[in-house]
């Protein structure tokens, strides 16, 4: 399973007015939450945050270098989901070196793939430690330049 092929344009957002890691995980829950179709429909936003929080409260996802990936497990999912959200002034996320964090990939597995998690984490670790692929995604200047940043991110990882 390769992150490159989870990444959706409808769950790439560059969104200027976010200011808070609450609202930031609230945002990341509605693009994981919803879908393109009626088919893609996940679960509630509401359930979506939950997890996402629920993780965040064991220790903050965010990494340094003004990124963070929020992550979590739902029983209510039956394919792992990821989603970028880009903010324009970063958010204070309790990262490890205490800078605001501006990039954020959200991911979402079902509950019973471990190992997909672990993998698909992994996935990101290795495309995150590259500033090049950072600096890639602070360049693009629309959702589906995020995504082509992003993809490319992640193919290499």
């Amino acid at each position: 399973m390769r992150l490159a092929d989870l990444l959706t344009l409808e769950r790439v957002q560059i969104e200027p007015t976010v200011s808070s890691k609450k609202r930031a995980l609230e945002t990341l829950g509605e693009l994981l939450a919803g879908g393109a179709d009626e088919s893609a429909a996940g679960p509630p936003t509401h359930l979506v945050f939950d997890a996402l929080s629920a993780r965040e409260r064991l220790g903050s996802t965010g990494l340094g270098h003004g990124v963070a990936i929020p992550h979590g497990r739902m029983a209510e999912l039956d394919a792992p989901r990821v989603a970028i959200l880009r903010v324009d002034q970063g958010v204070d996320f309790d990262a490890l070196d205490h800078e605001p964090v501006d990039i954020l990939i959200a991911l979402v597995v079902p509950e019973a793939s471990t190992g997909d998690h672990l993998e698909l984490l992994a996935q990101l670790a290795r495309a995150l430690s590259r500033p090049d692929n950072i600096a890639a995604m602070r360049r693009a200047v629309d959702p589906p330049g995020l995504q082509q940043a992003a993809t490319a991110a992640f193919h290499d990882a």
